[in-house]
């Protein structure tokens, strides 16, 4: 069995998702937000989130973390934003050891519904779907865990071809 954590950054809220995968089953831990205020400093929030994505990989213990990548749009003060939260998002699990690896929206959505151009409704659905137990506060705790599954199939992806050239 492997725990996977998914984070999905934002500066004024990052999702966050725990599953335990085994094979092709799916199972779901818990998921939530960790919430920044507005009116607080960028350094304020960083630590924040900081502080939210250490206690949870100490609650939780995965072994392996799943991150967004981050796209870059046409408001630059947002996207650098962002940027700050995905930093953190990338820093508090490799300090801890864990396993990273990132996935662009296109994939994620590709592995979740099946098309790469799947809504966000769409992609909650079939994150309701997976793990029928889900409990989703926000769409950001709903992304988390669709990057979560994401990355559990990807796994078992490449477990099929390592062991494909293992037999080889």
């Amino acid at each position: 069995m492997i725990r996977i954590i998914g984070i999905d950054p934002g500066l004024r809220f990052t999702g966050w998702g725990v599953i335990d995968t085994e094979g092709n089953r799916l199972v779901y831990v818990n998921s939530g937000i960790i919430a920044t205020k507005a009116e607080h400093s960028v350094p304020e929030r960083l630590v924040v989130l900081s502080n939210g994505l250490q206690t949870l990989i100490e609650r939780f213990n995965p072994s392996e973390a799943a991150i967004e990548e981050t796209y870059v749009n046409k408001n630059g003060k947002a996207t650098l934003k962002l940027g700050y939260a995905r930093g953190i998002a990338l820093l508090v699990p490799a300090k801890n050891g864990l396993e990273i690896r990132e996935y662009g929206a296109k994939t994620i959505k590709m592995a979740v519904v099946g098309t790469g151009g799947a809504t966000k409704d769409q992609v909650c659905m079939m994150v309701k779907c997976l793990l029928p137990t889900a409990n989703i506060p926000r769409a950001d705790a709903g992304d988390a865990l669709a990057i979560a599954i994401c990355h559990a199939h990807h796994r078992i992806s490449q477990l099929h071809i390592q062991s494909g050239k293992e037999m080889a």
